[in-house]
C-alpha cells in the first residue's frame, strides 16, 4: 500500500493511502457513523457487505476516482473520496468533487480534517483541476462552517433526484 501523504499533526503523524478492499467496512463504518450516514449506510449482513465490495471494486477500478483513507498504525481514522471531472465548461475545466469527508469521531477537533481537505485541494491543483467543489447537506451546518473556514463558497444551490432501485 503506497503512502500519498504523511500529515503532520501536533504529537502524531497519520498516513494518507489509497484505500483498499480490506478498508472497506472502515470506510462504511465512517459513513454510517453521523446523523444522515446512520439510516442510509452500514454492513448489517452479507449481502450488505457485498454490495460495498462491488461498489468499491467500480470506483478503484475508475481512474477518475481516488477513495483515500488516513490512518494511524492499522487503525483508519478518516477517508474521503476525489472524483476528477472532465468537461467543456471554463475552457475544458477539470473539476474535483470532494465527497464523504469523514473523521472518526474521537478524532475530530484534532486538525485532521483540516489537514485532509487541504490535502485534497492540493491533489487536485496538482492533477491539473480549475477548482474543487463540493455538496454538503442543507443539515450539516456545522460541516458549513468548517468548509468555508476552509476557503470554500457557498456559490451554488444544489439539487438531487433520488431513483428508484
Amino acid at each position: 500500500m503506497a503512502t500519498l501523504a504523511m500529515l503532520s499533526l501536533p504529537g502524531r503523524e497519520v498516513v494518507l493511502r489509497r484505500a483498499v478492499a480490506d478498508d472497506v467496512p472502515a470506510v462504511v463504518a465512517l459513513l454510517a457513523a453521523d446523523q444522515l450516514g446512520a439510516g442510509r449506510d452500514g454492513i448489517r449482513s452479507e449481502d450488505d457487505h457485498r454490495a460495498y465490495l462491488a461498489a468499491f471494486g467500480l470506483v478503484d477500478a475508475d481512474p477518475a476516482q481516488l477513495l483515500v483513507v488516513a490512518t494511524e498504525g492499522e487503525d483508519v481514522v478518516a477517508t474521503l473520496q476525489l472524483t476528477f471531472l472532465p468537461g467543456l465548461a471554463r475552457r475544458g475545466a477539470l473539476r474535483a468533487q470532494l465527497e464523504a469527508v469523514r473523521v472518526r469521531s474521537d478524532h475530530r477537533g484534532t486538525g485532521l480534517g483540516s489537514a485532509l481537505v487541504e490535502w485534497a485541494v492540493e491533489e487536485a491543483g496538482r492533477r491539473g483541476c480549475a477548482l474543487v467543489q463540493l455538496t454538503s447537506d442543507k443539515t450539516r451546518g456545522g460541516a458549513h462552517q468548517f468548509y468555508e473556514r476552509l476557503g470554500f463558497v457557498a456559490s451554488h444551490e444544489g439539487l438531487k433526484l433520488t431513483l428508484p432501485r
